[in-house]
């Protein structure tokens, strides 16, 4: 009899990523007998490699080693030499469909995410909205596992342990937290402008917090070169400031820093689910897309998050499609006021 053992495909960006670590650490706790192996972006190892026992990590680079039918069928042989048991395909997109197709001509075992095109069509109609929440991205993916005959029940609380978050760990200008010190995240960038709080609001948000708590300190997030040239300009106005994705190596140890937060500030991106991963309460701002397309962080409250209502929201599932009216209305019009609110009420 061969041991159980499942590939977990997910290929994408970080936030949809950093999304199936609940579940997979779920799956792995629930059925210690079974072998899981995530197969994903090189970026990815560091959500899986110390996640559980039974959790192995497996990168494949698609765009390079692994491009095209030619590249796909190289890295099927790859994978067929690990005999596997099930597929439990979590993206559902050309490249993942392909090779679920050749596992299932191997008579392998396979289940696939399924995405509520006609839902979320609904949802972001212009006409005839259907205005109610779709099932989300957790319960999605573990619904995957169950039609592969293994039902869980997702329990996770966070992908680091007490240890493994010492801030010692952390370049020296990260520092220790002082005593009733307050510290807040601040990620102030998305990847669509539909989804991005506009920045002079965000400013605002920094001055108020800054004077309503003098002792604390705000880490400033964004990864790219044209994001941390806009973060050096802010902790060049606001010295309560520091930019930690320059000063960090890398989201895991993003992710360390994020677990001593007391709260963390992001849009609908990545680092409100990095955030959710480490167990930290986020204030989320959403603008063209909502929480129920179902891509809300794990465990985080709808009463963190920052939204007004309009007839036209959602727009957009992912934040993809320009606005509409061309005033981008739903961000615009979010005051710096409603997010302070919302984040005095996680530093009480």
């Amino acid at each position: 009899m061969k041991t159980e053992h499942i590939l977990v495909i997910r290929f994408s960006a970080m936030g949809d990523i950093a999304m199936t670590v609940p579940i997979v650490y779920a799956a792995a706790k629930q059925y210690p007998h079974v072998r899981f192996t995530m197969l994903s972006r090189p970026f990815a190892r560091p959500f899986f490699e110390n996640l559980a026992p039974n959790v192995s990590f497996m990168e494949a680079d698609i765009h390079k080693e692994y491009h095209g039918i030619k590249g796909l069928n190289a890295l099927y042989r790859r994978l067929s030499a690990k005999n596997f048991t099930a597929v439990a395909d979590l993206h559902n997109v050309l490249r993942s469909n392909y090779l679920r197709m050749l596992f299932n001509i191997d008579h392998c075992k396979v289940a696939h995410l399924k995405k509520h095109r006609q839902q979320r069509k609904q949802l972001t109609a212009t006409n005839k909205k259907v205005f109610k929440p779709l099932p989300t991205v957790f319960d999605n993916y573990a619904k995957v596992f169950e039609e592969l005959g293994y039902p869980i029940k997702p329990e996770f609380t966070s992908i680091l342990t007490p240890e493994q978050a010492n801030l010692r760990q952390l370049p020296q200008v990260i520092g220790e937290k002082k005593k009733f010190q307050q510290w807040i995240g601040i990620a102030p960038f998305a990847a669509h402008r539909p989804k991005t709080y506009p920045l002079e609001s965000m400013l605002k948000v920094i001055e108020i917090i800054s004077n309503l708590h003098p002792s604390c300190r705000i880490f400033l997030f964004g990864g790219g070169d044209k994001e941390r040239k806009k973060i050096d300009d802010i902790v060049s106005q606001y010295k309560k400031c520091i930019n930690a994705s320059a000063a960090l190596k890398g989201f895991k140890e993003e992710l360390i820093l994020m677990k001593n937060l007391d709260v963390m500030v992001s849009m609908d991106s990545s680092n409100m689910h990095l955030a959710s991963l480490v167990g930290t309460p986020v204030v989320s701002i959403w603008g063209a897309t909502h929480p129920y397309a179902g891509f809300m962080g794990w465990n985080q409250s709808l009463e963190n998050a920052v939204q007004i209502d309009m007839p036209c929201r959602p727009c957009s599932i992912y934040g993809k499609k320009d606005c509409m009216r061309k005033d981008y209305a739903c961000m615009v019009n979010i005051s710096p006021e409603q997010v302070v609110e919302r984040i005095e009420r996680n530093l009480s």
